[in-house]
């Protein structure tokens, strides 16, 4: 009797091995889509995409390594200290599940059950056609021994305000660009600055843009995701500014060209509230404690605080972002309210120079008049400090140079209105299905097996739950069949199956309308 029973175990053993082995369609397919395509996709900032399961099998030996050691997806906000939107952030259950994938031979499963893949533009991450399109000159940079800020100064060409409801900086040249400020400028002065050098394209300066009064649009840094705000809120560009583009060339990029553009996308909302973008926390006094200076081989804290005498109004926060430079090493960004409780906006414990960001808040958060905002800074100006841009280590203070240092947090904000903290920025955040919140607001439709036979499945993704028709048309587009007529097509992930039996063999359009928006997708029936 030992022996049947044996192999009975051994095989429950195998079946219970087989049911939990995850595949690619159903288990690491949504785990890359949501944390890693938004840099890994053809154009994107990473070295190869992971778009499709033939790009993951490819790479599935760096994919192991690297969410096993959680050197990827990179991610430097705590979500312990407080939870920014969109975080690229795996849970243990997540790296098992990437790491037994390929343990188990990085299996398929059924591909027709894997959600569709996101889309990104060709360049840049926003899908769609920018309303407003800046692109600096073609700049080769002089950037040899030292730090090149160049500034460009485009005409905006607008004859009436618009708010930009997002915003993407897309460098020419990864290589040689290390970060973009964007500004709009309506005295003259920048363009002016620019008229009167004679080495341009473009003028130098190694701090600001020359203007006092240019307005801050956005910036790009390596590793950020593009700027988008809630519905009913953005950026002014003021009529007939012009576009002021700051990019940063480091020392080393000599002769490399870049071409960098901006993509203005903006609202279409019939009201919208101006988002203001400042460094609230900046390293100069009163805010900053004592002078930001790193003696050579020394480790320093430094703490910066708004003075009560420049304390704001209620402001409802949507984003913030912290910078430092190669000697920094972590920091923090807390609110006392006047009550005397502390609210935790971001902490960095490992601060990346070369993968920096402005992080959006899961929702708005109010900062109630009378608040102080505060940031706590901690450098290691030592040979311990491996990104230390001098061996042996040198005397550091603050300054605009890569190998100087700043203390600085930009905040984007709104003038506060009730209700604004029940605003949502990401729906992730909701205590919602695993399967829901794939691809940060994408709505995307696709069918499959295309050709079809017998059965076709339509896989879509939205927002929102809504009520929709899905039909599949003739080339006249005429509807040859009804598979939905007002009913629900729910929110998330959702896969649908209908019947294409006793179709004529051909070409058809399948069209899901809903109160949104229309999408269509190209079906063959073949049987």
């Amino acid at each position: 009797m030992k022996k049947p029973l044996l192999i009975a175990i051994a095989i429950l053993m195998h079946c219970a091995a087989n049911a939990t082995t995850p595949d690619w369609a159903t288990g690491v397919a949504p785990i890359i889509y949501n944390h890693c395509t938004g840099c890994h996709h053809d154009g994107g900032i990473a070295p190869f995409s992971l778009l499709t399961y033939a790009d993951a099998v490819a790479n599935s030996g760096s994919m192991k390594a690297d969410v096993s050691s959680t050197k990827m997806p990179p991610w430097t906000p705590d979500p312990t200290y407080s939870h920014m939107a969109h975080e690229r952030v795996l849970s243990t259950a997540e790296i098992n599940t990437i790491v037994n994938w390929v343990n188990a031979g990085t299996p398929e499963g059924t591909a027709t059950l894997a959600p569709p893949a996101p889309v990104y533009g060709t360049k840049g991450m926003i899908i769609g056609t920018p309303d407003l399109v800046i692109k600096i000159p073609t700049y080769t940079s002089t950037a040899a021994t030292g730090d090149v800020y160049q500034c460009f100064v485009l005409p905006s060409g607008l004859t009436a305000d618009q708010f930009v409801a997002s915003f993407e900086a897309v460098p020419g040249n990864p290589a040689c660009v290390h970060h973009v400020l964007v500004y709009a400028d309506t005295t003259g002065a920048c363009a002016a600055l620019q008229a009167a050098t004679t080495s341009g394209p473009g003028y130098p300066d190694f701090g600001g843009v020359g203007s006092n009064s240019a307005i801050m649009l956005g910036g790009w840094v390596p590793g950020s995701a593009p700027m988008s705000y809630p519905s009913g809120f953005g950026v002014r560009i003021p009529k007939h500014a012009d576009i002021v583009v700051q990019v940063h060339y480091p020392a080393g990029t000599a002769g490399m060209v870049d071409s960098t553009e901006i993509h203005f996308f903006f609202s279409k909302a019939p009201t919208v509230r101006d988002v203001y973008i400042q460094p609230l926390l900046i390293h100069e006094t009163p805010i900053i404690s004592t002078a930001l200076y790193i003696p050579a081989n020394t480790t320093q804290t430094f703490h910066e605080a708004l003075p009560s005498y420049l304390s704001l109004p209620d402001i409802s926060l949507l984003s913030i972002a912290p910078h430092m430079h190669l000697v920094g090493q972590n920091i923090k960004s807390y609110a006392i309210h006047p009550a005397g409780d502390t609210d935790q906006l971001i902490r960095i414990n490992k601060w990346d120079f070369h993968w920096q960001g402005f992080y959006m808040l899961p929702t708005i958060k109010k900062i109630p008049a009378g608040s102080i905002l505060h940031a706590d800074a901690y450098y290691d100006n030592t040979s311990a400090n491996a990104e230390n841009p001098n061996s042996p280590p040198k005397d550091v203070s603050a300054g605009e140079s890569t190998t100087d240092e700043m203390m600085l947090v930009f905040f984007a904000y709104a003038n506060y209105q009730a209700g604004d903290e029940n605003i949502l920025i990401d729906s992730s955040k909701l205590n919602v299905p695993e399967m829901l919140n794939y691809y940060h607001g994408q709505e995307l439709l696709d069918v499959c097996p295309n050709p079809a036979i017998n059965d076709l499945i339509v896989k879509c993704h939205f927002d929102q739950q809504d009520i929709g028709s899905i039909s599949l048309l003739d080339m006249q587009g005429k509807v040859v069949r009804q598979f939905l007529s007002n009913g629900i097509i729910n929110q998330g992930y959702s896969a649908y199956t209908y019947s294409v039996s006793g179709l004529a063999n051909g070409n058809y359009i399948l069209e899901m309308r809903t109160s949104q928006k229309t999408l269509t997708q190209k079906v063959v029936v073949t049987h």
